[in-house]
């Protein structure tokens, strides 16, 4: 980590503009040779050095403060007088060199404001009694009871039946889909419950009164409104290098007179220390598991084995897609589900393999169905024990899943009450089980730290002391600057914060709407949403609101059913950049004012988008065949490509109007991105026109030959071999 010197940066200093300049009438115009000279010997001087230091001044700071105060006496014609002075008498050697240390050091803390507010600084960020932070719940006496146990015990079920039998109440889950279930299961039961998400609020009563319970997303939870009961689900989630902030935030602040958290036995010691921060006490209560959960004594080897009832776990989309192509290859249906299909997919495709009516059995997913699904799954095969992590530090790196992942996959087997009452578990790979087999057997780590993250008000105080400074330095500081306990804290991942920062560092926007622009949930690594969210910036600080035409012709409305695996790749992008829209809309509904209409929108696209991964197969296909040449570059294609489909209905149309011809007439968009790396010339282009038109006729002319239709006046020009000849020609041509 970069010192908190080399973090700021240094501010231009100029004088203050007078008409007369005082100190050359006092004692006559400075030689600029001789105070260059002296400047020299006074930054040589270890005794100025020391004194430099006394004051907070380091190594770097003393060096740039030297480069500016120079630069300052030299280009600056009227000098302050009293500085003016003291040069004149030091070239005239009426006085010692050391005179100038006031005039450097007042200068220095002119270039580096920080130096005269460290203190506070230091004390704002000081982060090691979070306790403190929440008054109104430290004003209670709350009952902490720890539901413990692995997947599939009950530990939430029993907290949700105090949730439902309570006065009022709060739901916190990690996922939408986990607190839209519970939505659903309190109203159905009779208990009048809201909704709320970063992207929705949705009320019980027809009124839009609010509710005495909610259930809501962790990030979501009020830490003002008090409550009977409160339940926090998957605490183990504390230690999340993003988000454990949330449920940090959440264990410390919520004001409920009981508080029900729900997770992992791993995650109990660190619940109990920092519950005794805030002098608290915590009531344990261990569950086991409902159903037997075997480890087989064989991997599964080759997909011909799988069986109804069958997880396949891939932790990347190419072996998603690759799987679910061959198990389809072979006559069975499978169902999809990974981490970036919107909510309604991933509960469509659960629904389709729940189902025991329907004839899809096999399910092919990534670890999202960790949490948040429902699933009768009665076998769970890992295909790989390898997933792609970050670390600490943003870093992205390859390595075997931890004992509490693979737990709390495995553990999706074998689910209580349906017809799978023992789960199975093994690997895809032989060499794999031995693996799986020592990470089942043991217990997850005891968790030792937990996320913190800065507020909002903190950020401010920050940016008073140092107004010159940009959001992205403002955060740097305030983590080079933070104390925190490191037996129980540590700060939260700020990549994701600071990218966004930086992007929206030009366009001009007050500190508290940027701050909050900083905190939406995107995904950074998908160029489309990151554009559209400049975009979003970039109107908010004109004061134009987004309206839902606006947001249309962005997004490039109407939708299409997707025909290739690029084009649901896309689509899934679009439905993240309809929840930015959403998100922000929850916080600033005035410039944001089409929610309603966004969210009719998202629903449709869904449709669609759940189209395409029922005829994933077809998809990959086409992929390959017209428009990529694998499932990789489909995946990893980027996503910032102009309007993707022209205009027709109010949000779909029927694509053959567009795809119907030659795929390579008028410049498709995969023509356009070949002439714009260069891999495509235009000549080149035109000639595959040709071969294209030139290989239809021949087809044409044989199908109509094979079926008799072709008049016998006028025989097919061109043979096989001939055809053959020409497309060689064409290659040649295009080396």
């Amino acid at each position: 980590m970069p010192t908190i010197s080399q973090l700021m940066v240094p501010q231009p200093v100029k004088s203050v503009p007078d008409d007369a300049n005082v100190g050359a009438e006092l004692t006559g115009k400075l030689d600029k040779e001789e105070v260059v000279k002296w400047l020299a010997k006074f930054y040589q001087r270890r005794e100025i050095k020391a004194a430099a230091t006394e004051n907070g001044i380091d190594n770097y700071i003393y060096h740039q403060t030297y480069l500016s105060f120079r630069k300052f006496c030299l280009e600056i014609d009227k000098l302050p007088v009293d500085l003016h002075v003291t040069f004149s008498d030091i070239i005239a050697g009426a006085c010692h060199l050391d005179s100038l240390l006031p005039y450097f050091i007042r200068h220095a803390k002119q270039v580096f404001p920080h130096l005269e507010c460290l203190d506070d600084l230091k004390k704002i960020s000081d982060l090691r009694l979070p306790a403190n932070w929440y008054p109104e719940a430290r004003a209670l006496t709350r009952k902490i009871i720890f539901h413990s146990g692995p997947t599939n015990s009950g530990k939430t079920f029993h907290a949700l039946e105090r949730f439902f039998s309570s006065k009022s109440g709060v739901y916190c889950g990690p996922l939408k889909l986990l607190a839209s279930e519970v939505y659903y299961k309190s109203n159905q039961r009779g208990v009048p419950c809201d909704l709320v998400t970063g992207e929705e609020r949705n009320f019980a009563s027809v009124s839009k009164t609010p509710s005495s319970h909610v259930s809501c997303t962790v990030e979501m939870v009020s830490v003002n409104t008090p409550y009977e009961v409160a339940v926090i689900d998957e605490i183990q989630m504390l230690k999340d290098p993003s988000r454990g902030w949330a449920w940090t935030r959440a264990l410390l602040g919520v004001v409920a007179e009981e508080v029900h958290v729900c997770g992992e036995a791993a995650a109990i010691d660190v619940v109990k220390e920092i519950i005794m921060s805030a002098s608290e006490e915590v009531e344990l209560r261990r569950y086991k598991r409902l159903t037997e959960l075997i480890i087989e004594d064989s991997s599964l080897g080759t997909l011909e084995k799988i069986r109804p009832g069958d997880c396949l776990v891939c932790f990347n989309k190419q072996d998603i897609f690759w799987s679910t192509r061959q198990i389809e290859a072979m006559g069975i249906e499978c169902a999809v589900i990974y981490g970036s299909l919107p909510p309604g997919t991933k509960l469509a495709q659960a629904k389709k393999f729940n189902d025991p009516d329907h004839p899809c059995k096999v399910l092919v997913a990534t670890d999202a169905i960790g949490m948040g699904l429902n699933l009768n799954i009665g076998r769970v095969i890992f295909n790989s024990l390898i997933k792609p992590t970050v670390n600490e530090k943003g870093e992205k790196e390859m390595d075997t899943i931890t004992t509490s992942q693979a737990l709390q996959i495995a553990g999706r087997a074998g689910r209580y009450g349906t017809q799978f009452s023992t789960g199975y578990v093994t690997t895809m790979k032989n060499e794999d089980l031995p693996t799986l087999k020592r990470l089942l057997s043991q217990h997850p780590e005891p968790i030792t730290q937990v996320g913190l993250h800065p507020t909002a008000e903190q950020i401010e105080l920050y940016a008073y002391h140092l107004p010159h400074a940009n959001l992205s330095n403002l955060i740097d500081i305030f983590v080079n600057l933070s104390t925190v306990d490191d037996s129980l804290y540590f700060i939260c991942n700020i990549d994701d914060f600071k990218f966004l920062a930086d992007m929206i560092q030009h366009v001009p926007l007050p500190l508290r709407a940027r701050y909050v622009f900083c905190c939406a949930p995107i995904n950074r690594k998908i160029p489309f949403v990151c554009s559209m969210f400049l975009k979003f910036a970039r109107q908010y600080s004109r004061n134009e609101v987004l309206s839902f035409d606006w947001l249309g012709r962005q997004i490039g409305l109407p939708f299409a059913c997707p025909n290739t695996l690029l084009d649901l790749v896309h689509l899934e992008s679009v439905f993240d950049v309809l929840d930015l829209y959403l998100w922000l809309s929850y916080r600033f509904q005035d410039l944001f004012p089409d929610a309603s209409l966004v969210r009719d929108m998202q629903k449709e696209l869904d449709c669609l988008i759940q189209a395409g991964v029922a005829q994933l197969t077809r998809l990959l296909i086409n992929s390959e065949t017209k428009v990529s040449s694998g499932t990789s570059q489909a995946v990893e294609a980027e996503e910032n490509r102009p309007v993707l489909f022209a205009k027709k209905t109010p949000y779909t149309h029927d694509r053959n109007a567009i795809t119907s011809g030659n795929p390579l007439s008028s410049h498709g968009r995969i023509a356009d991105r070949l002439l714009s790396e260069g891999l495509l010339t235009p000549k080149m282009l035109e000639e595959l026109k040709k071969e294209w038109q030139f290989q239809k006729d021949c087809e044409k002319q044989s199908f109509e030959a094979s079926n008799g239709a072709v008049d016998k006046s006028n025989p097919i020009k061109h043979s096989r071999n001939d055809t053959l000849n020409t497309r060689r020609l064409s290659r040649k041509r295009r080396t």
